[in-house]
């Protein structure tokens, strides 16, 4: 009733594959016997070389198959030159195997000499243009400042030009009163102006406001109506009875005022 599941496959919880328990007849020893050094992984399952080195055995097997016996000096001869042909046999193949050993790690070397130059390669590229961008960044800025330094000479020679034979020009006073960034409205420091200096000369000064003599005249000038106020009492809103209460009705008609508005 209870369902579980692993974090992996069934691929990889399989074991070697399995290999049964064997009995070998009495006389007798099969060739599958000499293949018993071959393990999953290391040489099964077999490949070419595999197939060489079975097809190796064999052919030592039939040559110790075919020696002589040592029972004369001629077998012994024989046999002697057989096994010196063997050996040196096995001396080429071996310097067959180690010359294909070596051509193996000359491709591996070769391979990661390659791989090396390639990432030098970009790695100097890389450098290369982060330089060339630098500089290009460098160039952009001069260029900037050459055209700001242009412009402000330009304009500098352009005002120059307008009073390039020394001519006084007639004072526009109608300009100067529409235009918000003229010397009226705005003098300028540098030409000798300080506007913070001589504040006090925005100041109003008035005779009837800063002496008691204007302030005198000022009040004796101003109408009765002025200084003379004279307060009318309120009439009652509501109609009140001799002893001060107020009518039922006249409260009743006050309401209805209220609640028409």
């Amino acid at each position: 009733t209870l369902g579980t599941q692993t974090d992996y496959r069934d691929g990889e919880a399989q074991t070697d594959p399995y290999s049964p328990e064997y009995v070998i007849p009495s006389g007798s020893v099969p060739e599958l016997l000499t293949l018993a050094t071959l393990i999953w992984g290391r040489g099964l399952p077999a490949g070419l070389a595999e197939v060489e080195m079975i097809e190796r055995a064999r052919e030592k097997r039939a040559w110790e198959a075919a020696l002589p016996a040592v029972d004369s000096a001629s077998q012994i001869a024989k046999r002697r030159k057989m096994m010196d042909d063997m050996e040196r046999k096995e001396w080429a193949f071996r310097e067959q195997e180690i010359e294909k050993l070596q051509e193996v790690r000359l491709e591996v070397l070769k391979k990661l000499l390659q791989r090396r130059e390639e990432n030098q390669n970009e790695l100097d590229a890389k450098r290369l243009d982060d330089h060339w961008q630098n500089h290009q960044k460098a160039k952009e800025e001069k260029f900037k400042k050459i055209q700001h330094d242009f412009g402000l000479m330009l304009r500098k020679l352009i005002a120059k030009r307008k009073n390039v034979m020394g001519k006084l020009e007639r004072r526009d006073i109608i300009k100067e009163y529409t235009d918000f960034a003229s010397q009226t409205y705005a003098p300028l420091s540098r030409i000798g102006y300080f506007p913070d200096n001589h504040s006090e000369r925005y100041v109003v000064k008035n005779f009837y406001l800063d002496t008691f003599a204007g302030l005198c005249e000022l009040e004796a000038s101003l109408p009765d109506s002025v200084t003379q106020v004279k307060i009318k009492a309120p009439k009652p809103k509501y109609t009140a009875t001799k002893t001060g209460f107020i009518k039922r009705s006249a409260k009743l008609d006050v309401d209805l005022a209220k609640v028409h508005q």
